[in-house]
């Protein structure tokens, strides 16, 4: 069952900032319960009974903007008229890149691996507790700060030229779509070129301490890089897995 109990609510600017969430959630205690806490944080929250209300707050903003009114997307899976996992693939397709948390009763390993290549950043099994669901919202709110806020200068290395102030990268001179923590993963490697990183640092650097997922996540996550950035990913040139270590760019 759903656990009930609120986290308590925390002074810490970096949760009284009014981000603004957006529930998708259909099962109305679940939804009530995820807005009453989400609150409690001091977050401002919309939520949304399914895909199609979803599909028309998201949609109808111009993702360019500055003002894109959300900074977080927690997403059922199963929901009428439209589904949580078509949800995301369509924005990402328009190069949508707000984080994505999937809550799902779906809790086997290929789910989860699905959701996170059709687009989420996390994901979240039913049933679950509210203080994990606000730390895990938190750490992807965390994450968003940093991509918006990082002083470190443009990166280049072969084809790749990596904007950090602007969050934007540029592969043999097409740019291209990169969700948080691909984002994240690219300024890393290319921050400290041919170094092996191990599943394990990755998550530590990139989801941080309070990840509570398993290291298949950096996997995945490595697996679409490539399919943004290599020419062949099944040989690729920059993102180069180390057998029994982890992997290392360039």
């Amino acid at each position: 069952m759903l656990s009930l109990e609120l986290p308590q609510s925390s002074s810490n600017s970096e949760i009284v900032h009014k981000n603004r969430i957006l529930v998708v959630e259909d099962e109305d205690l679940i939804r009530d319960m995820v807005v009453l806490a989400l609150e409690e944080e001091g977050y401002e929250v919309v939520s949304v009974s399914n895909g199609r209300e979803a599909l028309n707050l998201l949609t109808d903003c111009d993702i360019n903007n500055s003002e894109f009114p959300f900074n977080l997307l927690v997403l059922d899976l199963m929901l009428p008229q439209v589904n949580g996992l078509d949800i995301c693939r369509l924005l990402r397709y328009q190069g949508n890149i707000v984080p994505i948390l999937i809550l799902s009763a779906k809790a086997s390993e290929t789910d989860r691996v699905l959701g996170l290549e059709v687009g989420a950043d996390d994901y979240l099994t039913k049933p679950f507790s509210m203080r994990e669901l606000i730390a895990r919202c938190r750490a992807l709110l965390r994450r968003l700060r940093y991509c918006s806020t990082a002083p470190t200068p443009v990166q280049q290395f072969g084809d790749i030229t990596l904007f950090p102030q602007e969050c934007r990268v540029i592969v043999r001179g097409q740019e291209v779509n990169l969700s948080p923590k691909e984002f994240r993963l690219l300024e890393l490697f290319m921050s400290y070129p041919r170094r092996v990183w191990s599943r394990e640092q990755l998550i530590e650097q990139v989801w941080g301490a309070d990840f509570l997922g398993d290291s298949k996540t950096v996997d995945v996550h490595i697996r679409w890089l490539r399919e943004k950035l290599e020419l062949d990913p099944s040989q690729p040139e920059y993102l180069i897995t180390v057998r029994g270590f982890g992997y290392r760019f360039g």
